[in-house]
C-alpha cells in the first residue's frame, strides 16, 4: 500500500492561497465606484454576453473577476437566494449583507474542504437613498469579507488601478465622471491610454430609480452607444 506524502495544515493552505491568487491575476480588472448618483460597475470585458457585472435584487449588484464557471454559478445561487427570502419574507429583508455573508460562508466551505478552491473574488454592492449608507463588500477567494468605503478594485493588477482610481475619488462624481475615473484606471498599467466601449462592461446602480424611472429595479446596464456619450460628457 502506497504511503502518501505529509503535507502540514499550514502549507496546503498556502498552496491553495498561492494558487487561486495567480488565477485572479491573470485576469481583467473590475471597478466598483459609489459615487452621487449610484454605484458604478466598470469592468474591461471584450465578450458581449459572458458577463462580469449582473443583477442580483432590486439595488444589489454582483461583480466578478476570475474564473467565469465559478462566479456565474455563485450568482446563480444569489439570485435564488434573494428570490427565495424576498418571497418568503419581505423584500426589505434582502440585504448585501446577508447575501455577502452566504457567498463567504460558500467560498469558505469550498476553500477548506475542496480539492481545488475557486479562483474568483467578488463585489455585493447595494445602494441606498444616501451615498453614506451605500455598502460594497468584497469577498476573497477563501471566503474572506471586507466592508469596503468607496470604490472595490479586483483582477489583474489590482494595486495599479486602484492607486489611479483613489488618486481621483471623492463622493462628489456623477455616473459619468466615476465612469472616466474607473477607465483611467483600469488603463493605469498598459500602454493605451483608453479603452473603446466595446472593450468595456458598464452598469449602474441608480439611486434615484424609484422617483426618476418608477420602479424599484435599480440596476441598469449600459450599452456602448450611452458608454460613448457618458465618456464625451463634459468633466
Amino acid at each position: 500500500m502506497t504511503q502518501q506524502f505529509y503535507v502540514s495544515p499550514e502549507q496546503l493552505m498556502k498552496d491553495r492561497a498561492d494558487f487561486a491568487r495567480k488565477g485572479i491575476a491573470r485576469g481583467r480588472s473590475v471597478v466598483v465606484i459609489s459615487c452621487k448618483d449610484g454605484i458604478a460597475l466598470v469592468a474591461e470585458n471584450p465578450s458581449p454576453s459572458l458577463h462580469k457585472i449582473g443583477e442580483i435584487y432590486d439595488k444589489i449588484a454582483f461583480a466578478a473577476v476570475g474564473k467565469y464557471n465559478e462566479f456565474e454559478s455563485l450568482r446563480q445561487a444569489g439570485v435564488r437566494y434573494a428570490d427565495v427570502r424576498g418571497y418568503s419574507y419581505d423584500r426589505e429583508d434582502v440585504t448585501a449583507r446577508g447575501l455577502a455573508s452566504v457567498y463567504a460562508q460558500s467560498l469558505g466551505a469550498v476553500f477548506t474542504a475542496e480539492q481545488k478552491p475557486f479562483e474568483v473574488e467578488l463585489a455585493v454592492a447595494e445602494v441606498a437613498q444616501t451615498q453614506e449608507a451605500d455598502h460594497l463588500y468584497r469577498l476573497t477567494f477563501d471566503g474572506s469579507i471586507a466592508d469596503e468605503h468607496g470604490f472595490i478594485v479586483m483582477g489583474g493588477q489590482a494595486d495599479k488601478v486602484s492607486e489611479a482610481v483613489a488618486a481621483g475619488w471623492q463622493g462628489e462624481l456623477d455616473f459619468a465622471g466615476a465612469i472616466r475615473l474607473a477607465l483611467a484606471g483600469l488603463v493605469a498599467d498598459k500602454e493605451t491610454t483608453t479603452l473603446p466601449a466595446s472593450a468595456l462592461e458598464v452598469a449602474v446602480l441608480d439611486r434615484g430609480s424609484e422617483t426618476g424611472r418608477g420602479t424599484r429595479r435599480a440596476f441598469r446596464r449600459l450599452e456602448d452607444a450611452d458608454i460613448v456619450a457618458l465618456l464625451a460628457e463634459e468633466k
